[in-house]
């Protein structure tokens, strides 16, 4: 029989935390296309974030929670004049950069955004930079920053390499709560222990359900989802940095561990066996190939899995846009993670179902001939029926190969293809696109168009002066590494 005291030894902590700290305490971010990719990213990421703040639904969520709140040494939200203490401040810049759909994707057994960690790490590496200079010492610099986005993207996309989270329900945010919580302890001052227990912590947390993001119930807290968990990475961050315990078997405790209770359901999609228990997954160790190998959104602000769709669409506007009620179908072939995530018929009730819908993202551009974030919303969408009369018109079909290449880790990609059939028999050519413009085997035309997209995303919020300055900094990769990060968030302010 065992004892009570065998029962309640405590264990070590399990081998995905252990292994998720040494990696953010010992591993140098070495590699030059690491770090270049890195600072395109980074580019990326504000840009998108400026690019929302047009919008009066991601603004309103903005600023301090009680108003006139004054921090010292508060960090900045780019784009705006908010100074906030660092959890608030990484739910804001988290929000922003996630509002539109348009940062960067990791596509994999899980999906997600990596570059949604950049809100705990700016923030905390702004606040962290003010507080040194105050009291008489060097501030981080932006090389420290381009680091911890490398160790956030290859936490999260490791583990999503062969860890399906969305299978059980589970919302892929998660995966940003642990990949921040990791590195923005480290950017503290963590140790071992301080970083696993709150990793720990993060885990114990469990998920967000997916149920925000698939119809019928697709709104906008998708576009808030990501800030949450990296604000809420900040607060663990900060309870184990002034010694709150960790959870050692957080994932491994028999009925009461992450495993057991958010990991281990069945269904149709995942023959398990009841008495299986299911754990990670894990086909490769923690380095630099996520980012390297990290998915732009280019071209549209659009759910990634759509994104060659509406390259597809755009190239066959000139042959459709005249002949519209002529058409009599539309044949999209796609990929099964396409089909699960996005493919909606019925009503859409708002801008975020609308974003979420692989039919709405190939009639607007086969309609008008591109696709922006203005084209989710209610005004758009109501003066325009024809949109949903295409919708009506589409037939969705799997094509094996492309779901396959999808997951083969040489190719990983993102296929789809569009064929238009009109009423007299006549139809255009089949418009095959297999690689979105983001894709790595894609990025020396990509990154051209990536640096316009950031320039244009700037001037939405800054004059050219600020711009120029701005652009200027982020195209000198050594002279942005040794800039100080107070000095750089300088730049991002409004008033």
């Amino acid at each position: 029989m065992t004892s009570n005291a065998d029962i309640n030894n405590r264990p070590d902590y399990d081998d995905v935390i252990q292994d998720i700290a040494d990696y953010v305490l010992a591993f140098e971010v070495d590699r030059e296309e690491a770090l270049n990719t890195a600072r395109n990213c980074l580019m990326d990421t504000l840009g998108c974030g400026l690019l929302a703040l047009r919008f009066p639904e991601c603004t309103k969520h903005l600023g301090p929670i009680v108003k006139g709140t004054l921090v010292p040494n508060g960090a900045r939200v780019p784009g705006t004049s908010h100074r906030l203490d660092p959890v608030k401040a990484a739910w804001d810049i988290g929000c922003i950069i996630r509002w539109l759909d348009y940062n960067d994707t990791w596509l994999a057994a899980e999906w997600g955004h990596p570059s949604d960690n950049l809100g705990g790490i700016l923030a905390v590496a702004d606040h962290l930079s003010q507080v040194r200079l105050s009291n008489g010492e060097q501030p981080l610099i932006m090389r420290e920053v381009l680091e911890a986005m490398v160790m956030a993207h290859e936490i999260q996309g490791v583990i999503a390499l062969e860890n399906a989270f969305n299978r059980v329900g589970l919302c892929h945010v998660l995966l940003v709560r642990v990949a921040s919580t990791a590195v923005v302890t480290k950017m503290m001052g963590g140790n071992r222990e301080q970083i696993m227990a709150a990793i720990s912590q993060a885990w114990v947390d469990g998920s967000a359900l997916r149920t925000y993001r698939h119809a019928p119930n697709a709104g906008s807290r998708k576009s808030w989802a990501a800030g949450d968990a990296t604000s809420r990475a900040v607060r663990l961050a900060d309870m184990s940095m002034r010694g709150e315990m960790g959870i050692p078997s957080v994932l491994t405790a028999a009925q009461w561990g992450f495993y057991d209770v958010s990991f281990s359901k069945t269904n149709k999609d995942q023959a398990l066996k009841p008495e299986a228990q299911r754990k990670f997954s894990f086909s490769q160790g923690y380095a630099s190939y996520v980012m390297e190998n990290i998915l732009f959104k280019i071209s549209f602000p659009a759910e990634f899995h759509a994104q060659t769709a509406a390259e597809a669409s755009v190239i066959l506007h000139p042959q459709v846009n005249t002949r519209l009620a002529d058409i009599k179908k539309i044949v999209i072939r796609t990929h099964e993670s396409a089909i699960r995530i996005i493919s909606k018929t019925g009503a859409l009730a708002n801008a975020a179902d609308r974003d979420h819908c692989l039919q709405y993202m190939v009639a607007v551009p086969l309609a008008f001939g591109n696709l922006t974030a203005e084209h989710y919303e209610d005004a758009f969408h109501n003066a325009h029926p024809i949109i949903d009369e295409l919708r009506d018109k589409m037939e969705i079909v799997e094509d094996k190969r492309f779901s396959a290449e999808y997951l083969e880790a040489d190719k990983r990609s993102i296929a789809n293809a569009i064929q238009v059939f009109f009423k007299d028999g006549s139809k255009t050519e089949e418009v095959v696109v297999e690689y979105p413009v983001g894709h790595r085997r894609r990025r020396e035309e990509g990154l051209p168009l990536l640096e316009q997209k950031f320039k244009s995303n700037l001037a939405s919020r800054f004059p050219t002066q600020q711009c120029e300055t701005i652009f200027t900094l982020c195209k000198d990769q050594a002279k942005l590494e040794s800039t100080p990060v107070n000095r750089f968030m300088d730049l991002f302010v409004i008033g």
